[in-house]
């Protein structure tokens, strides 16, 4: 009878919208957890280091040091994957004699703990405390956000003087980029526990501002950069890639992008 299967529908309906809310963290962190291994790093001279944080633990990240007079770029990845996925496209950057550090999250790359929103940014503070000790702050610091660590990299950049932040598909909010994945549970944007409200800080952010974006991206719509892009302080560029999607800027020139605008706003004179 039809209002059996009504019925059904209804019910198939409301478990799978409550399956998607249970499991949301394990949809939006698919960490890699195995250990990255450095022997097949596409960037020489990297080395592990131990990064503590303030509620106790202690996460491996790969460093590599930058040639005298230069800054280091301290990079948060995507939700994907580990930290050993992300040296290859990278490598442009360290070859021009910029310092890396690569941030591994708590629950990534054999790192003890489980990911969730205030902990990516207690492994943010543990990663730039680290550098401070080493004489890496203001100026002399990078801030480089890649996707779901574009939302880290606001926050740590809104809460510490940098030298300058670069954005790699980046969102006002992943609440709402949620909403629009799954356009069928209409509370979806609701019911994330993770938010990452970056449109709600970046605009106290003040150094210079690169957000990248393909116009092909079909995880992050380009209106949500667009729209962080708007509520960026200057100054602040915005480079569209016409033929790339979600990961593949790099194969669209985007090293030479994020070259050129270090270049122009690390040196410049007050």
């Amino acid at each position: 009878m039809p209002w059996r299967i009504a019925a059904a529908a209804i019910v198939g309906y409301g478990v799978t919208a409550g399956t998607l809310v249970g499991a949301q963290r394990s949809l939006m962190y698919q960490n890699g957890r195995e250990a990255p291994d450095l022997a097949r790093s596409s960037i020489d001279a990297m080395n592990e280091v131990i990064l503590e944080t303030e509620d106790g633990l202690f996460l491996v990240a790969w460093y590599r040091e930058a040639a005298t007079g230069m800054p280091v770029i301290t990079v948060f990845h995507g939700n994907a994957g580990h930290i050993g996925h992300r040296t290859a496209k990278l490598a442009p950057l360290a070859d021009a004699g910029f310092g890396l550090l690569l941030v591994e999250y708590r629950g990534y790359g054999g790192n003890p703990g489980k990911p969730d929103e205030d902990g990516l940014y207690t492994d943010g503070r543990a990663a730039l405390d680290w550098l401070a000790v080493q004489g890496i702050a203001g100026d002399n610091l990078v801030i480089y956000g890649e996707s779901l660590g574009t939302g880290v990299a606001v926050t740590m950049a809104s809460e510490r003087d940098v030298g300058a932040v670069v954005l790699e598909a980046s969102y006002n909010s992943l609440a709402e980029v949620a909403g629009g994945l799954y356009w069928f549970v209409p509370f979806a944007s609701h019911a994330v526990m993770d938010r990452f409200d970056s449109g709600e800080r970046i605009a106290t952010i003040g150094a210079p501002v690169l957000m990248m974006h393909g116009a092909a991206d079909n995880i992050i719509p380009l209106r949500q950069a667009q729209t962080l892009h708007s509520a960026a302080a200057e100054p602040k560029e915005f480079w569209l890639a016409d033929q790339a999607g979600h990961n593949d800027l790099y194969d669209h020139g985007a090293a030479e992008v994020v070259l050129g605008f270090l270049d122009t706003h690390l040196n410049e004179t007050p």
